[in-house]
């Protein structure tokens, strides 16, 4: 049988032609060497500014590199992940899976990370492609993302885009191809296995799990008296500040209630979960004890979870994940992460396969 090889883009034939390395191309062209990489792979059609340097670091011209009939840019071209729900629309712009993605913007992203442009409205900005391919797209509920964001830059240079959803909400997203990674965190310490048995009925075998951390879940509630107990919070009529159905921390607040219908509103986090019970609005709800701690609330533990990060293995080899993985492993971020209430880092950067 014969064996079909693929032809190699342009901006790697030059590049090996040379001696260099990936590296040493980014070096010379002033660009990030995930950008060459996502070129090369036609994962990415580069800025003018970025294909000029490039086409002037190898000696060559632009259309050399980048002839108008080499490449299929439509499969480049911008898209939103999802529609925004007013125009003009703030976003955050990234390459998942070979597409420039938009995400509208939210400031309630943790630390605050600032838009690339705006959309829509008479305002029309571009792409940073170089920005998009150096972006590790995250949906999960950890309420210490925005210190893993940040960390993560510090160490690696590359940007995280920490999405706030539930378990099941992010893991539709990584199904849909709309971000790279997605936290989940319903293996107990009585059910070890369910996060490996959820990625694989929702999702398959071709993914890979990174463990993030132990963490302690239970149920938060103000301040003064003595603390109840499990049993008569499940008994008592309560004002719950409810997440969303499929999450963990709803599944949770169900077994707690042995099926009776909670009374409550739902809101989207656990800090939010935290911020109604101390606004009074809620007498109790379900979320981490880092939260709880933070808001000055009562928490009592209902659960030992592990917090489980979750990428096709398509990814394993991808630049933004490996620093991801390395920054788990680091001892300094493990050191930090023991730190937080309710966290347990014993196991932290461990990969499993499903």
């Amino acid at each position: 049988m014969s064996e079909v090889t693929a032809i190699p883009h342009p901006l790697a034939r030059l590049r090996h032609l040379r001696g260099w390395s990936q590296t040493e191309l980014a070096r010379r062209a002033g660009v990030p060497r995930t950008s060459v990489s996502a070129i090369e792979c036609a994962r990415l059609t580069p800025s003018v500014t970025a294909a000029l340097t490039l086409a002037q670091a190898l000696g060559c011209t632009v259309e050399e590199l980048f002839g108008s009939g080499s490449r299929d840019t439509a499969a480049t071209r911008p898209e939103w992940a999802w529609e925004p729900g007013q125009a003009p629309c703030r976003y955050w712009g990234a390459e998942v899976g070979g597409r420039l993605l938009r995400y509208p913007a939210r400031t309630s992203v943790p630390f605050g990370l600032p838009h690339d442009g705006v959309r829509g409205g008479g305002a029309d900005n571009d792409i940073d492609t170089d920005l998009a391919a150096n972006t590790l797209v995250l949906a999960c509920c950890d309420p210490s993302a925005g210190l893993l964001a940040a960390e993560y830059h510090r160490r690696s240079g590359f940007r995280l885009l920490p999405l706030q959803r539930g378990g099941a909400a992010a893991l539709e997203l990584l199904q849909r191809g709309l971000v790279h990674v997605a936290g989940l965190h319903r293996s107990t310490s009585e059910q070890p296995g369910r996060n490996r048995e959820t990625v694989l009925q929702r999702l398959g075998d071709g993914y890979r799990l990174l463990r993030v951390a132990q963490w302690q879940e239970g149920v938060a509630v103000a301040p003064g008296g003595s603390k109840p107990s499990l049993s008569s919070l499940g008994r008592r009529s309560l004002r719950w500040a409810m997440r969303e159905p499929g999450s963990a921390a709803r599944e949770c607040l169900d077994d707690l209630l042995a099926g009776a219908p909670a009374n409550g509103r739902v809101v989207r986090d656990h800090a939010t979960v935290a911020a109604a019970v101390d606004a009074g609005w809620a007498d109790a709800g379900v979320c981490v004890r880092l939260v709880a701690e933070e808001a000055g609330l009562n928490f009592t533990t209902v659960h030992q979870e592990m917090l489980d990060f979750c990428y096709p293995r398509s990814l394993a080899g991808d630049p933004r994940i490996q620093a991801l993985i390395g920054l788990l492993r680091s001892s300094e971020y493990r050191r930090t992460i023991g730190e937080l209430p309710g966290y347990d880092a014993s196991h932290t950067g461990e990969v499993t396969t499903p």
